[in-house]
C-alpha cells in the first residue's frame, strides 16, 4: 500500500546571492517560505519541480521539501527546512537580524 502524499514546496538557492528561495503559485521566486506554493498533489509537485529546474538563470539546486498548511501560508515540517528559513548561521545579518526584533 502506498503512503499518503505529504504536501511540498519547491525550494532552491538564488543563483547570484545564494539566498534560500521558494517557488510561488504565480511562478515567482520568493525569499519567504510562507509565500511558497503549497503543493498537495504528487503529479503537480513533479511538474512544478521540472519548471523550477528550467529556471537555471535564477535558481540552483531546486528540490521538493515537505511542508504543512499554516495560518499564514506553508510552514516547514523538518528542522533542516525551518533552519533554512532563518538564513546563514555564521553571522547575524539579513533574516536573522529581522527575526530577532520580532
Amino acid at each position: 500500500m502506498s503512503r499518503a502524499f505529504t504536501p511540498k514546496v519547491v525550494t532552491a538557492n538564488a543563483l547570484l546571492e545564494g539566498d534560500v528561495i521558494y517557488l510561488t503559485a504565480d511562478d515567482r521566486w520568493s525569499r519567504l517560505h510562507h509565500e511558497a506554493e503549497l503543493i498537495e498533489d504528487e503529479a503537480h509537485a513533479q511538474l512544478r519541480l521540472l519548471h523550477a529546474q528550467s529556471q537555471r538563470a535564477s535558481a540552483v539546486g531546486p528540490y521538493l521539501a515537505d511542508a504543512r498548511p499554516g495560518p499564514d501560508g506553508p510552514e516547514p515540517v523538518h528542522f533542516r527546512e525551518a533552519f533554512r528559513t532563518r538564513g546563514p548561521s555564521n553571522y547575524r545579518h539579513g533574516k536573522q537580524v529581522e527575526q530577532s526584533h520580532v
